[in-house]
Parts: C-alpha cells; sequence; structure tokens
C-alpha cells in the first residue's frame, strides 16, 4: 500500500462496461522527505488514476494499493482495474 492525495476527478462517458459505477479519482503519490513530513512525487510518474472504493474527495489524503491487489479489493477481479483507493488516512506520524 502506498500513501497518496486526491488532486481531480476524472469522468469517462464511454469506457469498458466493467468500470461502469466506479468513482474515478487523480491521486498523486506522497513519500517520507527525511524531515518528518510527507512530500509529493512530482512529474507523470507519481500521478496515477485510480478507482475510489471509500469515498474519498478531492484533497484527502489516502492508502492506496496497485496492480493484481487493486483488482481483488474492487470485488470481483475481472475489471481493469491498476489502482484503487482502500482508505481515508486521519493523520500521519513519520519520524
Amino acid at each position: 500500500m502506498k500513501i497518496g492525495k486526491v488532486i481531480g476527478n476524472v469522468v469517462a462517458t464511454r469506457k469498458d462496461e466493467r468500470l461502469v459505477g466506479y468513482k474515478l479519482l487523480i491521486i498523486r503519490e506522497m513519500v517520507p522527505d527525511g524531515t518528518g513530513s510527507l512530500q509529493s512525487v512530482e512529474g507523470a510518474v507519481g500521478t496515477s488514476v485510480v478507482v475510489d472504493l471509500v469515498g474519498a474527495g478531492v484533497g484527502e489524503m489516502v492508502i492506496f494499493c496497485s496492480g493484481s491487489t487493486a483488482r481483488a479489493s474492487a470485488g470481483d477481479g475481472r475489471a481493469p482495474i491498476d489502482g484503487a483507493i482502500v482508505g481515508i488516512i486521519d493523520t500521519v506520524d513519520v519520524y
């Protein structure tokens, strides 16, 4: 699992039928910066479109997973999902 921040929404009126009903969000991965804080991973490598399984919103810090773990989290494992939000973070302590 990884930490991310929701930075936007994705609306796709035409998509794979197995994605119908899922809310899609854009997240930016966050990593410890060595000073006890988190910083965003900049650029395309740190940004992903993920399925929201927990009702997250823009600006919230979240826990997300990717790959087969994301597909399994979303249900039957057949949907073309590579990333899923599985938790909303209340606090983070980095030491």
